[in-house]
């Protein structure tokens, strides 16, 4: 990287890779966004991609529009957008993208995406993208969807029950959010929330028990 770019990228990445702070040094949510999930279904019954929406507060959302304007019009244009997915995309690729998958309990391993969208509007930034899991994922048994930032420093949430949603979802299946009550969620996990846990200098995944989750639950393959 030439090194007039990584002069200007390195304060603008520092504040970008934020969603991705170490989780020790945290104790609540510093930046806040509201989430859209769709769930792709292919035709013949499998999981073909998540489409993903992120709508991230005003504060932050100023905060990068001030760091990436480099031209001082108090807008971003493509070039200055393109390099807050750049970022971005760098920044969250050793947490999944803050995905959550699971089928019957067990993590699914998903694609990174190839690129990140980012817009801004209403003073809102927005990031999009879209991914799929590593190998065929049938909808059989109970498939688990979510969204959540394992440091803790980011909190991604669904507004509405609606803005989880699935396509080409097969009529043998029965889609549900669920909402977890943080008591209820400590309570069932803890057998794993050890002092270790909570010591892990690399942060831990307390805040996925936490996570709004969409699932669908379908029968079993045969």
């Amino acid at each position: 990287m030439p090194a007039s770019r990584r002069n200007r990228v390195a304060p603008v990445a520092a504040l970008v890779a934020a969603l991705a702070a170490p989780a020790t040094a945290l104790a609540h949510p510093h930046v806040f966004a509201e989430a859209r999930l769709d769930v792709a279904v292919a035709a013949d019954g499998t999981v073909e991609a998540l489409r993903h929406l992120w709508r991230f507060d005003d504060l932050f959302s100023s905060t990068v529009l001030v760091e990436f304007d480099r031209n001082g019009d108090l807008e971003l244009d493509t070039g200055e957008l393109e390099l807050v997915a750049e970022i971005v995309h760098e920044s969250l690729a050793e947490f999944d993208y803050f995905q959550l998958v699971t089928r019957n309990g067990r993590d699914v391993d998903m694609q990174a995406p190839d690129r990140l969208i980012a817009d801004f509007a209403d003073n809102q930034l927005i990031i999009l993208f879209e991914s799929a899991p590593a190998e065929t994922l049938p909808l059989s048994g109970t498939i688990a969807f979510g969204v959540y930032d394992p440091t803790f420093y980011t909190a991604i949430d669904f507004v509405e029950d609606d803005y989880m949603a699935v396509e080409n979802m097969p009529s043998s299946c029965a889609r549900s959010v669920v909402r977890p009550d943080p008591d209820e969620a400590i309570a069932q996990n803890q057998d794993t929330l050890t002092e270790a846990f909570f010591n892990e200098p690399g942060g831990n995944d307390m805040s996925r028990i936490f996570a709004t989750r969409l699932e669908i639950d379908c029968p079993a393959a045969g």
